[in-house]
């Protein structure tokens, strides 16, 4: 349960009713700014959401009064809006990477659009929140943390509200070093009435955050492993999500790919929507000429099968299998027989 204390008073919540009240808010949005009721939606969520995940999604848009028509992938949504925007959906193959990094997930897919047709071939990723622009903000926080605590001789980390301040300091300098190589941060009367200035530069934030750069190329090389496939077939890596915006992470990308040019055509912070509003405009019927032969070929993000003898995973289904799919597998209960050896004593009684 997610705790929240207002107004002197403690509530508890649960994520589906966190997340029901976010779509709540854009429900409400969307109605004032369509002038109508909106009873349906398409809602996108990681690749690697597992059926856990995607279920309480479905449930949290039950609790705001949404029928949830479809759940995307965030990648596959976006793959949507590039194609559609590409001359590749009306004629010609392409293969395309998604490089999806937002505020708390990386998801990565490798997709083949031929005339309209998606076709995902393979997805990685990480929703542990471990490789997300959340991450680089704490990272930067700890940093001033301690750089406070050197200079000042107290530690933030006592007081909630200050560091909500740093927070929120620490997230604008991380979008300020995408466009200069310094950024500075001030905040009056932190803690204890002290003002704090302190100076960051993209070269140490980058240095903060190396091992997590690198471990976003190690997901790229292992979905490109599981899609069988060799980095030069790739023609075109298409990035998605805020935290792309890093200059860092665009360096990596294009030496992994050997200088290829990335594709920025589409607005890393809107793509996602942009594939889930075409994809809702075809579940409900209002084609244009770009979507008539519009299709979309998804596959399973995680292996699916039933736990056997000594809390084994055998699967039935293999990860970055095509859906719909329907596959079957024969399973034999275990029975086991326990004779005790007691002993039993009978006796005889005596009537009358």
């Amino acid at each position: 349960m997610i705790v929240v204390k207002y107004r002197g008073e403690e509530k508890q919540f649960a994520a589906e009713e966190i997340s029901s009240m976010v779509l709540v808010k854009m429900k409400e949005t969307a109605e004032a700014y369509l002038g109508t009721t909106v009873k349906d939606a398409v809602i996108t969520v990681p690749v690697y959401f597992n059926d856990s995940q995607r279920q309480s999604t479905l449930d949290a848009g039950a609790i705001a009064g949404l029928n949830v028509t479809r759940i995307i992938n965030e990648p596959s949504a976006a793959a949507i809006a590039y194609g559609l925007d590409n001359a590749s959906v009306n004629g010609g193959a392409k293969t395309v990477l998604i490089f999806d990094y937002g505020g708390g997930t990386l998801d990565i897919s490798i997709i083949n659009i031929d005339n309209g047709t998606f076709n995902v071939k393979a997805t990685s990723g990480d929703t542990h929140l471990g490789l997300g622009g959340e991450d680089l903000n704490n990272r930067m926080v700890e940093h001033f943390v301690q750089d406070f605590l050197k200079k000042h001789k107290s530690d933030l980390r006592s007081n909630p509200k200050a560091l909500m301040k740093l927070r929120a300091a620490c997230e604008r300098a991380k979008r300020m070093l995408s466009y200069t190589s310094q950024a500075k941060i001030e905040i009056e009367s932190l803690h204890d009435g002290i003002d704090f200035y302190g100076t960051i530069t993209r070269a140490r934030f980058e240095e903060l955050n190396m091992d997590l750069f690198s471990k976003c190329i190690m997901h790229v090389e292992k979905c490109l492993g599981d899609a069988k496939m060799d980095k030069s077939r790739i023609q075109d890596v298409v990035l998605v999500g805020g935290s792309t915006k890093i200059p860092k992470v665009q360096q990596l990308l294009q030496e992994f790919f050997n200088g290829k040019q990335l594709c920025k055509g589409i607005n890393p912070d809107e793509a996602v929507a942009y594939g889930a509003a075409v994809q809702a405009a075809i579940l409900n019927g209002e084609y244009n000429k770009k979507m008539q032969n519009f299709l979309l070929v998804d596959v399973t993000p995680l292996s699916l099968g039933i736990e056997t003898r000594g809390s084994d995973m055998s699967v039935v289904i293999p990860r970055n299998t095509t859906i719909p799919v329907k596959m079957e597998s024969g399973y034999t209960t275990r029975y086991m027989t326990i004779r005790p050896s007691c002993a039993f004593q009978c006796t005889r009684v005596k009537r009358g």
